[in-house]
């Protein structure tokens, strides 16, 4: 048993949820749940970023105070959260008293150790971002991901040494292969490095809106400094120490890729400054689009959680955005493709096998669950389909885990569909098939409960088994043959009835 530390991004409150967050989150909350399945002891994060021009901006078009604006939109979150199960153990908001102190104190100790100098900063901004850019990571003067002009700016500023964690930085990535993931953007940060680091602006003297310098009352951080603390902030550093220690080297950031500058070079680079380790582990993943474009408010192309939760049920929204996308690459949303991996998936294969395996046991057994046999044909295939569903969700996989998960539920209907028990007279053959049948809808709820919680405790209890699907360990749960006889079966309402 060991610690698992993961994190999503907090998100910006400058505009409310959509299902690109809940991509990130929902991905966070199934990798926690598994981690808890596997015995781990978890500490999952997530919360909202509350500061900088942006924030201060969009309170101003709303006619409220920048913490007005915070507080309303924070909430929202909270509430798609809720909404979608999400079972993170802290919610973070920069705008804490917590968070004040621990941004102070690293930065503190980043300043204190030579690295944060005076000077000023002119050149373009774009504040969709909250980053500065040169001239020639300009796409013909407009932001590389917003595609919208960028302002000029000029104030005086604090700057971090970043060039001076060239070498250690490029140290660190040979040293830790595996820290950055996937290939891809392991490289692509390896990049950004390899092609030399400038020194970086980390605050702001022309607003107030930000978490205060505690060496000069005149600047306040610059929002990507501020934010990405927070992840130090919950795991207790500068408060707790012994917390820190005990979690620190298990922290797993979750990220969308165009914030991989900020946690995969910033960040390492301000830990190491501070003296601190960097992170154990990023995982980056693509854009969730929507035909072909990332989802923006300026493009109107946002989709709302609540809206297809609605339609598909919170399982079939979680189901769907784990198992058809692959955690890495850009992935495109579609109606159709919900529709049509709904019906397929949780309608056909999970939500068809436990309505068709209690429907029979109710009528040849009736209703008392038969054990399944040691040595079922479908034995070695739950072995295996247990062993590539784990190997898959510790890669970070959930898209590979699912699908193997769901390889055990298309054998075992193909398998009845051999055996035909419906049609048999009863006994120890019918009971054998049936128990077989019973052990994989037990193995199955184990092992899809990360996905779809709610559809797995239910097929849980209509096969007689009491407590909790997430009260079970992988190791010493996730084995053939648990399933007791003489249980009562119940027949119910199809779990997913299909949608047209």
């Amino acid at each position: 048993m060991g610690h698992f530390f993961v994190t999503t991004p907090i998100f910006y409150v400058n505009d409310v949820p959509h299902i690109g967050h809940a991509y990130t989150t929902v991905t966070a909350d199934a990798l926690a749940r598994w981690h808890r399945l596997a015995g781990d002891e978890v500490f999952f994060l997530t919360g909202t970023d509350e500061y900088g021009l942006k924030i201060q901006r969009a309170a101003e078009d709303n006619g409220r105070t920048p913490q007005e604006h915070a507080d309303i939109t924070s909430a929202r979150f909270r509430e798609t959260w809720d909404l979608l199960q999400i079972t993170n153990d802290d919610y973070i908001r920069t705008t804490e008293e917590r968070h004040r102190l621990t941004v102070q104190k690293l930065l503190q100790r980043v300043y204190d150790n030579g690295f944060i100098y005076s000077d000023t900063y002119e050149g373009p901004y774009c504040v969709p971002c909250e980053a500065y850019y040169t001239e020639a990571e300009l796409n013909d003067g407009l932001c590389p991901i917003h595609d919208r002009p960028v302002e000029e700016m000029k104030e005086a500023n604090y700057f971090f040494k970043l060039s001076e964690f060239e070498q250690p930085l490029i140290d660190w990535y040979e040293a830790n292969p595996e820290a950055v993931g996937p290939d891809v953007r392991r490289n692509e940060a390896l990049g950004i490095i390899t092609q030399g680091l400038r020194d970086i602006s980390i605050t702001r003297s022309s607003l107030d809106w930000g978490v205060p310098v505690p060496w000069d009352d005149d600047h306040v951080f610059y929002v990507w400094y501020d934010a990405l603390i927070n992840y130090a902030t919950a795991a207790g550093f500068g408060s707790d120490d012994d917390r820190f220690a005990e979690w620190w080297p298990h922290v797993h950031h979750l990220l969308a890729k165009d914030i991989l500058r900020f946690h995969c070079v910033y960040w390492p680079a301000m830990l190491m400054a501070a003296g601190l380790e960097p992170p154990k582990a990023l995982s980056v993943h693509g854009y969730l689009q929507v035909g072909g474009a990332k989802m923006s408010k300026t493009t109107a192309n946002q989709i709302f959680p609540a809206e297809l939760v609605d339609e598909f049920g919170v399982d079939g929204f979680r189901y769907h955005f784990l198992r058809d996308n692959s955690f890495g690459p850009d992935g495109d949303f579609s109606h159709e493709g919900m529709l049509e991996r709904f019906n397929a998936d949780l309608a056909n294969n999970f939500g068809n096998l436990v309505s068709r395996v209690t429907t029979v046991v109710d009528k040849k057994c009736d209703g008392i669950g038969p054990a399944p046999r040691p040595d079922s044909p479908l034995a070695s295939v739950a072995a295996e389909v247990v062993r590539d569903s784990a190997a898959a969700w510790e890669a970070i996989s959930p898209s590979r885990a699912l699908e193997h998960t769901w390889r055990l539920l298309r054998e075992t209907n193909a398998f009845l569909e051999a055996n035909v028990p419906w049609k048999a007279d009863p006994g120890p053959e019918v009971d054998a098939v049936l128990g077989d049948a019973l052990e994989v809808v037990r193995l199955a709820c184990i092992l899809a409960s990360p996905a779809i919680p709610n559809a797995t405790q239910a097929a849980w209890e209509r096969i007689g088994l009491s407590g909790q699907v997430t009260d079970q360990r992988i190791a010493d749960d996730a084995v053939w043959g648990l399933y007791p006889a003489g249980l009562t079966v119940a027949k119910g309402d199809p779990l997913f009835p299909r949608l047209k």
